[in-house]
């Protein structure tokens, strides 16, 4: 199935000269899908993961099935203010400006193995802050995967030192 398909380019969004590649109409295609959340969980699948974590919002939408399908949990990576209890953070840049993302500072126990998942690889930024803050819980990121990777960008270079996945490059 080519999944590029049902992901739409929407021009100057959020800001001018960016393209943004939308993966609404994939989550509305049940077979696309289920494709996508097929593909990213099959990379994992020898990785003996013990949680999935996705940054809001669009790593819960791939993040959560893969979750399930793997048979392991799912912390959420957040923005600021949404978590209630003790937290711990990082900022850091992105293509087109700053962001600051959270977890619960227990929601990592040491030596859990740990897959980020997430709907798309841009300068790497945003996974590079999540990769600081499970590392400082303890965790062991033993992958990472994409439904998108914009290679003009070179967000691999910036995870080198991780095991990347994309199952669609632009």
């Amino acid at each position: 199935m080519d999944l590029k398909k049902y992901i739409e380019d929407i021009v100057d969004f959020p800001e001018k000269g960016i393209i943004f590649r939308d993966v609404t109409p994939l989550l509305a295609n049940k077979n696309a899908y289920r494709e996508a959340v097929r593909l990213l969980s099959d990379y994992a699948r020898d990785k003996k993961v013990d949680v999935i974590a996705g940054p809001e919002a669009r790593g819960f939408l791939f993040g959560c099935p893969v979750a399930f399908d793997l048979e392991c949990g799912f912390v959420p990576i957040r923005k600021p203010g949404k978590l209630p209890r003790d937290i711990v953070s990082k900022t850091y840049e992105l293509e087109y400006g700053h962001n600051e993302i959270q977890m619960h500072s227990d929601s990592i126990l040491p030596g859990q193995n740990v897959l980020i998942v997430d709907d798309l690889l841009a300068t790497g930024g945003t996974v590079e802050a999540a990769i600081s803050l499970i590392e400082q819980m303890g965790g062991n990121v033993v992958g990472i995967a994409f439904l998108i990777e914009l290679e003009a960008l070179k967000g691999r270079e910036r995870l080198k030192d991780y095991d990347v996945y994309s199952a669609l490059k632009y």
